[in-house]
């Protein structure tokens, strides 16, 4: 009797383990070791196994229980490719992922594959870090759901597509540090207002900043270390809601004196471009305001005195034309 119940115990948790094993959809675990295959067996996803439940121990895998444990989630960093490899087509292959993250890849490779567009359900998009090139491929605006797209620091090349604004859900749009050229399209200035976030810094745009931007109210704007000119007075506004602006290394020009402070400013970063006028007195009130820099600018008159603004260091305030006061020289050591 004690080995038949011994043996009905053994079969129930055989059973048992068989299930959890099947909770990984067939067809997922299929893509996934296809996947695997196609990044040339990297030691990294060694957890990648036929024999196990992909939505269990797999590195960088997740499953939606709420949805018959598809894949919904897929991320992966810092795999030792063996040689450069392309973004496995076979992500295609995974309809229910909602967010894909490709990140710190030195050897991934390739251009951007159609594969993606075969994404409906897609919200996070990144791929990051990589030696991913190519244009932005117009296929990536079929992603109606998307909500976050991170392009950052690969080998993207061409103009900037002005399609991005017709994606409605999106809130935030990173192409930092990459070799993007052209203007930055005025169709920008369209996005929904759930746009919060909107960096295109350490790249080659060139011209100026449209001045339809000035109807969107961003937490983030950083538009440093391009070839941007002329006004970017429309990114300010004592109505917004801006945490950061960041417009360095650029030729941009206008009188800072007449712009409007958002409240919340905490990041104010000016340097190295051709702004004048008188710093506005307004600065005097930012209450968190605690990165500053005006430097190498041709701003003139006297610093306003109080706030934040005598904490920062001289070198925030230096190469201007005729900037005094505290922490620079007096004005009237100047006069």
């Amino acid at each position: 009797m004690f080995r038949i119940c011994y043996l009905f115990i053994m079969l129930y948790f055989i059973i048992q383990a068989s299930a959890l094993s099947e909770r990984c959809n067939p067809q997922d675990k299929k893509a996934l070791l296809r996947i695997k295959k196609e990044l040339g067996d990297p030691i990294t996803l060694q957890t990648w196994d036929q024999q196990t439940d992909c939505c269990g121990i797999w590195y960088g895998v997740a499953c939606d229980p709420k949805n018959n444990h598809r894949v919904d989630f897929l991320s992966l960093s810092d795999l030792n490719l063996s040689q450069p490899f392309p973004i496995p087509s076979s992500i295609g292959d995974l309809p229910y992922l909602d967010i894909l993250e490709l990140n710190q890849i030195s050897n991934l490779s390739g251009p951007i594959p159609l594969a993606i567009s075969k994404l409906p359900k897609l919200q996070f998009l990144t791929i990051s870090q990589t030696n991913v090139y190519g244009e932005l491929p117009h296929f990536l605006s079929q992603l109606k759901t998307l909500v976050y797209i991170n392009l950052s620091y690969n080998k993207l090349s061409g103009q900037i597509p002005s399609f991005f604004s017709g994606l409605r859900n999106l809130q935030r749009i990173s192409f930092d540090g990459n070799t993007l050229t052209g203007s930055i399209p005025h169709s920008f200035g369209y996005f929904s207002n759930q746009m919060s976030y909107l960096t295109l810094s350490r790249n080659k745009l060139s011209g100026t900043i449209p001045a339809s931007l000035g109807r969107l109210n961003l937490l983030t704007v950083d538009f440093s270390w391009n070839m941007l000119q002329g006004d970017a007075s429309m990114l300010f506004g004592s109505n917004k809601r801006t945490n950061e602006i960041t417009l360095s290394s650029n030729s941009l020009a206008f009188d800072i004196e007449k712009v409007g402070l958002p409240s919340n400013l905490w990041t104010l970063n000016l340097n190295n471009n051709r702004i004048y006028g008188r710093l506005p007195g307004g600065l005097m009130a930012l209450k968190f305001l605690t990165e500053f820099n005006v430097s190498y600018n041709s701003l003139c008159g006297e610093i306003p005195s109080g706030g934040s603004l005598q904490g920062f260091d001289v070198s925030r305030y230096a190469h201007n034309k005729c900037l005094c006061g505290s922490p620079l020289p007096s004005c009237k050591h100047r006069a």
